[in-house]
């Protein structure tokens, strides 16, 4: 993995006050927010290695907390892909307001559930949201609106998770804009095989270098 380029410090984010990690390393090339899955945080040891590894590329990262503390243990909020994407969207408007931020190009990584919530954000806001990463992430959750993502996304889901790569599979011909399937290879929903994020965290990087850095960025 490599190194990283700058501390993290932590942040609210507004307007709810949501608890969350700011990295900005020097010459940033783009802002990455995360989207963590259900049942997780902006602690969450997976998501933060991919972190780490996108600073070594030279972009901005946002980990943050979609919910509350008092709503983390309410399964209606921690499945409901719509009020998700609304906190992920007031993520992505808050993070324009950072000096030094505003003018960087966007892209979300979701994983599980938060890649349903990063999914519904792009068909919302599509002149916010450059490029998608997805890790094993649930598109049959938001079917309804996959027509309306036309950013360029990536779906990255381990070749042991056949469940999920199934519904991956048949989502695909519901997008509306570019879109790719990678599959990590004895890879588990969690990617906790050895080697398995190190495949996510470059796939990821670049992705993001391809479609939000020095002009490749898709219409």
């Amino acid at each position: 993995m490599s190194p990283v380029s700058a501390p993290g410090h932590d942040v609210s984010v507004a307007p709810l006050g949501l608890a969350g990690e700011l990295c900005v390393p020097p010459q940033a090339r783009a802002l990455v927010v995360f989207a963590h899955g259900s049942g997780s945080g902006f602690q969450s040891p997976r998501n933060r290695q991919v972190a780490e590894y996108l600073h070594g590329e030279g972009f901005a990262t946002l980990l943050f907390d979609l919910l509350l503390p008092e709503e983390s243990g309410d399964p209606r909020k921690m499945f409901d892909p719509m009020l998700l994407s609304d906190r992920l969207l007031g993520a992505v408007d808050w993070a324009a307001t950072v000096p030094g931020l505003g003018a960087l190009p966007v892209g979300l990584f979701g994983a599980s559930t938060g890649a349903a919530a990063a999914l519904v954000t792009a068909a919302r806001a599509p002149d916010r949201v450059g490029a998608i990463v997805a890790r094993g992430g649930r598109p049959d959750l938001v079917l309804a609106v996959l027509a309306l993502v036309r950013v360029p996304t990536l779906l990255l889901v381990g070749g042991a998770d056949a469940e999920v790569l199934e519904l991956n599979r048949r989502a695909l011909i519901r997008f509306g804009g570019p879109v790719a399937l990678e599959v990590i290879p004895g890879a588990h929903h969690l990617f906790e095989e050895p080697g398995a994020l190190d495949q996510v965290a470059r796939r990821a990087g670049g992705w993001f270098r391809q479609h939000l850095c020095s002009g490749g960025q898709t219409p």
